[in-house]
């Protein structure tokens, strides 16, 4: 099954009194598990960065100028988000209304909102009467977010990724606890590490391959490295 994590910053709290998107960040998640498909684009407002948005994510109308008008990277976004892949988002009512102002400018179709997977919800479901930011959720799963120094859409977007699953207790299918009723004790039970139904793409290429065994052939014909090599297999 596929999902789509989704965050935004926008220059404001109001899609429909002028504040709009300046930055989308998306990663794809594939039977709960990361693929290390992301989607990332900064955007033009095509208007000022006030002041209060400024100190939220840091994005300042300079460093907005030159980036693309959502005009021209709707096809890609939308072509990335699918027709009815399920969009994972926290307060997904925010963000999902500044996509939409975004495509009703374009004459484009709404993102139907039956796609929408509020994890802001399911945390108050799951934790009523705490805060339930996204800080707060990381801090209560022991998620890192200590590079969070401010909100960015595609950290925001690994961090939920990574939240949303303990919010629905996948990554108990890797580790299961169970309680020995008869004793009170608690047994931790391994059962094999989950693999990606699609591998991610090689991160080591043929110049690397290459550069190991000019190394390897520099320690000389005893080295036991020699053993490991392709040829010695």
């Amino acid at each position: 099954m596929r999902e789509i994590v989704l965050d935004t910053e926008t220059t404001g709290l109001d899609a429909l009194r002028g504040d709009r998107l300046v930055e989308i960040g998306c990663v794809e998640l594939v039977n709960h598990m990361p693929t290390g498909q992301v989607y990332h684009r900064y955007l033009n407002p095509e208007r000022d960065m006030p002041q209060e948005a400024f100190a939220v994510h840091g994005l300042s109308t300079e460093f907005l100028a030159d980036k693309p008008l959502f005009s021209a990277v709707a096809e890609e976004f939308l072509a990335f988000i699918g027709d009815d892949t399920p969009l994972i988002i926290h307060n997904a009512s925010f963000d999902i209304g500044f996509i939409n102002a975004e495509l009703g400018r374009l004459a484009r179709a709404p993102v139907a909102r039956e796609r929408l997977v509020d994890t802001l919800l399911l945390a108050r479901r799951k934790h009523p009467g705490v805060s339930n930011r996204l800080d707060d959720l990381c801090s209560r799963y022991a998620i890192d977010n200590s590079k969070r120094t401010k909100h960015g859409a595609l950290l925001d977007a690994e961090l939920l990724a990574e939240v949303y699953i303990d919010l629905i207790g996948a990554r108990q299918s890797s580790l299961i606890l169970a309680e020995a009723r008869q004793t009170g004790s608690r047994i931790m039970i391994d059962v094999g590490r989950r693999m990606r139904e699609v591998p991610l793409a090689p991160r080591v290429f043929d110049e690397d391959r290459a550069a190991h065994d000019a190394f390897i052939a520099s320690l000389g014909d005893k080295a036991i490295w020699r053993e490991f090599t392709d040829d010695a297999e």
